[in-house]
C-alpha cells in the first residue's frame, strides 16, 4: 500500500495531476513525483482567456497554462492541455447566466467541480490509465468504515470542503488530495524547495471568466437581450425606484441599490424574476430560520439516506463558518431549520452539511415562491 492508499508500488501507479498553473496543484504534482509515482500533468484550458489575460490574480488567466507547462518541464513529467472550451461553456457559463436570470446567486466553482473537473477530466484520467486523480484542493480523504470520506482541511483558512460537496462517492473513491493536511506556509515552503518557477504566484481570487468581477457584463454577453428593467420595492409596498436588471443584485445587499439615501440602510431581501422585482429592507427582513435545499448530494453513511430528520452543521457561504441545524429529507431535497436565524440565506448558493470536520454532502438553497402582494 502507497501513500495514496492504493496496492501498488508508487513507480508502478499512474497519478494525473489537474494542473491549474497555480502553486497548489504545482506542489502536488511535485510531491508526487518525488515520491516516485508515474505522474501525468493536465490542464484544462476552459475559456477564451484574452479578457481576463492581464488579470495576474485571475483563475486561468492567459499565463496559466505557460505555467503549468513550466512546471511540467521543470518536474520531467508528461504534460498535455486539453480543450474544454465547449463543455466549459455550456455547463458552467450558460448555467451561471440564467442561475442570475432566475433571481439567484450562483457557485460556479461547485459547478465546474460537478461537470469539467470530477466528471470529463476524471474520464479522461481514466482513459489514460491513471490509477487516481490528484488535484490542489486544500479538503482530506479519510478513510472510514463505509468507503473514503471527505473532511474539511486542517488550515481551516484554506479549507475547500464547501466547493466540493457534488462530489459523488465514487469520484471520492478515484479523487486524491494530497494538501489537505497542510497549511498554505506549508505548500509554499514545498514549492521554494522544489524551486518552482510559480513558488511566488499570487493565488486566484476572481471568477476565471469574469474579469474585475463584473458578474453582469458576463450575463448580458452570454444571454444578450435576456435582461429587463423593473422595480426595487420595499418591503412595505412602496416602490423606491427603478433597476436595469435584476442581475445586478444578492440577497443581502447593501450598497450599489441606486435607490438614494434614507432614514434606515436598506438590503436586498428577496429578488422576484417573475415581476422583474427587487425587494429591499431593514437588516432585521433578512434573518430566516428555514430554507428548502434542492438537488441534495448525500455523502453520509448509505443507511442514512432513509432517515427523514438528522442532526447536522451547515455553512451556507463559503466565507461562514458551520452552524447548527436540524436536516428533514424529502428524497432529492430538504428542509433546513437553523438553530437560529441566518441573515441573507440566498438562493442559488450552496448549503454544505457537516458533521464536526466530515462532509456529509449539500444542496443548493431554493428561491421561496414567495411574492409581495401587488
Amino acid at each position: 500500500m502507497n501513500s495514496l492508499e492504493i496496492s501498488k508500488r508508487p513507480a508502478d501507479t499512474r497519478v494525473v495531476v489537474a494542473m491549474s498553473g497555480g502553486v497548489d496543484s504545482s506542489v502536488t504534482a511535485a510531491l508526487l513525483a518525488e515520491e516516485g509515482y508515474d505522474v501525468v500533468g493536465v490542464t484544462l484550458q476552459l475559456h477564451d482567456d484574452r479578457a481576463v489575460s492581464r488579470h495576474r490574480r485571475a483563475c486561468c488567466a492567459g499565463a496559466d497554462i505557460h505555467d503549468a507547462r513550466h512546471v511540467a518541464g521543470t518536474l520531467d513529467i508528461p504534460h498535455y492541455v486539453l480543450n474544454y472550451e465547449s463543455r466549459f461553456h455550456h455547463d458552467v457559463m450558460e448555467a451561471f447566466a440564467d442561475s442570475y436570470l432566475r433571481g439567484e446567486t450562483p457557485v460556479p466553482c461547485v459547478t465546474c467541480n460537478q461537470t469539467v473537473k470530477f466528471r470529463d477530466l476524471l474520464q479522461t484520467a481514466r482513459d489514460l490509465g491513471a490509477d487516481a486523480l490528484a488535484t490542489g484542493h486544500y479538503v482530506r480523504r479519510i478513510a472510514g468504515a463505509g468507503g473514503p470520506e471527505l473532511h474539511r482541511a486542517v488550515d481551516r483558512g484554506r479549507d475547500q470542503s464547501y466547493f466540493l460537496f457534488a462530489t459523488t462517492r465514487e469520484q471520492v473513491a478515484y479523487l486524491r488530495f494530497p494538501l489537505g493536511a497542510m497549511t498554505k506556509e506549508d505548500v509554499r515552503g514545498h514549492a521554494a524547495r522544489f524551486d518552482l518557477p510559480v513558488a511566488d504566484k499570487p493565488d486566484s481570487q476572481d471568477i476565471c471568466f469574469v474579469p474585475d468581477r463584473d458578474y453582469a457584463s458576463v450575463v448580458r454577453r452570454i444571454r444578450p437581450g435576456a435582461i429587463d428593467p423593473g422595480d426595487i420595492v420595499h418591503v412595505d409596498g412602496r416602490v423606491l425606484g427603478r433597476h436595469d436588471g435584476i442581475i445586478g443584485f444578492t440577497v443581502g445587499q447593501r450598497r450599489r441599490l441606486g435607490i438614494g439615501g434614507g432614514t434606515e440602510p436598506l438590503y436586498v431581501v428577496r429578488i422576484e424574476p417573475e415581476r422583474q422585482r427587487v425587494v429591499v429592507g431593514p437588516l432585521s427582513a433578512l434573518g430566516e430560520a428555514e430554507f428548502a435545499v434542492t438537488s441534495m448530494n448525500w455523502l453520509g453513511e448509505a443507511s442514512e439516506t432513509s432517515l427523514p430528520r438528522r442532526r447536522i452543521e451547515v455553512r451556507i457561504r463559503s466565507s461562514q463558518p458551520p452552524v447548527p441545524a436540524t436536516l428533514h429529507r424529502n428524497g432529492n431535497a430538504a428542509r433546513i431549520v437553523l438553530d437560529r436565524p441566518e441573515r441573507a440565506v440566498t438562493p442559488g448558493q450552496a448549503c454544505v452539511f457537516y458533521e464536526r470536520d466530515r462532509v456529509l454532502g449539500g444542496g443548493w438553497i431554493a428561491r421561496p415562491q414567495l411574492a409581495m402582494a401587488a
